[in-house]
């Protein structure tokens, strides 16, 4: 079940990648967050042997161990082995960042990917937008722009030249139906409005 000792490792083995990949320019200073401890162990196996006088263990099946100094001990340990060896393998070193860098990427990807899925079945669930929209990926409407075009031909035109962050488009058919005039079944009924 892991424990204290485990602890110590992930913390460390986290801040160090993240540290040298700031040294190296692998992320920027202000621009780039900082790896998550997911991303840096993703694939990763290790394997961590301590030897207490008094091992304390938590848990029902007491198989987590529990002694908060070994967190520190095996944390500081693997601080002062990890840095020593990035330094003296620097091209092992660079493939452990770019997998990291990876697997960040594929994350934020995933996560997006789910947001939009998200937020296209919200559209699509009978919230009574029109499934022609073409949503832009920002969320503020402080900062968002919806052009309204007529037709499909315009829709496609106007998609290829928008930025698709902040810019959305509706094509429409033809005169829209001007709702103050008219009745209110036949807004109701007007699939454009």
């Amino acid at each position: 079940e892991g424990g204290t000792h485990e602890e110590g490792f992930r913390a460390a083995l986290t801040s160090i990648v993240n540290r040298y990949a700031r040294e190296q320019k692998f992320l920027k200073e202000g621009k780039d967050d900082n790896l998550s401890g997911e991303d840096v162990r993703e694939g990763l196996t290790a394997i961590i042997s301590v030897k207490l006088s008094d091992p304390q263990f938590e848990g029902q099946t007491k198989t987590k161990l529990g002694n908060t100094e070994a967190k520190s001990f095996v944390q500081k340990a693997c601080n002062d082995h990890l840095r020593d060896w990035f330094e003296r393998n620097p091209g092992e070193a660079k493939d452990i960042i770019n997998k990291s860098l990876q697997a960040s990427r594929a994350r934020i990807a995933a996560r997006q990917a789910r947001d939009l899925t998200r937020r296209k079945s919200l559209l699509e669930s009978g919230s009574g937008l029109p499934g022609k929209l073409a949503d832009c990926q920002w969320n503020d409407p402080e900062k968002c722009e919806l052009f309204i075009v007529e037709g499909d031909s315009a829709g496609g035109s106007a998609k290829g030249g928008r930025d698709s962050r902040y810019q959305a488009i509706l094509p429409i058919r033809g005169k829209i139906l001007n709702v103050e005039k008219a009745r209110i079944d036949k807004v109701l009924k007007n699939n454009e409005v």
